[in-house]
């Protein structure tokens, strides 16, 4: 993968990195199908146990691009506000992003797909339900719409590059 140029940008900080990963709610996983056409779609996830996990219905565009072509980059981002200067061409944004690149499986144990599914509803709606998902629950549902199973995807990571400019929030034109 080609190195990032603006190195004064890199974020190497690994507290941030951890929970910029962890409280992000939407990235986006861009996919190349058997066209070799680009396709990114968002997606809910949650970083758990050091890896990226995605989940979505047992069919559609995004599992059939993933089971023939499993490499993926996934993005994250988040936009503080805009700094401004005298200087028109010196405004800029201030964020925090990452890049994760790797490839794609489908998690076939039952327990890490119900662990990995428990921790995406804990992110998303927490202290909503009052009861766990189960293996059990994972290998019996199928969704209404299609008949199949849900599938949670884990990413197998070779790269992953957070870049930042975080300028103090009394700085900031538009927050």
């Amino acid at each position: 993968m080609q190195k990032i140029r603006y190195t004064q940008r890199i974020c190497q900080d690994q507290e941030a990195i951890e929970s910029f990963l962890q409280t992000t709610r939407v990235g986006i996983v861009a996919m190349i199908d058997h066209e070799s056409l680009p396709y990114a779609t968002p997606v809910n996830f949650v970083w758990h146990k050091g890896a990226l996990y995605f989940h979505g219905m047992g069919s559609g565009k995004k599992e059939s691009i993933l089971s023939q072509n499993p490499s993926i980059c996934f993005t994250l981002f988040h936009e503080f506000g805009t700094t401004v200067d005298p200087m028109p061409c010196h405004a800029d944004t201030s964020y925090r992003s990452a890049m994760i690149c790797g490839k794609v499986f489908k998690v076939d144990h039952s327990e890490e797909a119900a662990e990995v599914l428990q921790c995406i509803l804990d992110k998303y709606t927490p202290d909503y339900y009052k009861t766990t998902i189960t293996s059990t629950l994972v290998e019996k549902y199928r969704s209404s719409h299609d008949g199949k199973a849900v599938s949670v995807f884990k990413v197998l990571t070779y790269e992953i590059t957070v870049k930042e400019n975080c300028v103090p929030e009394d700085q900031l034109f538009n927050k």
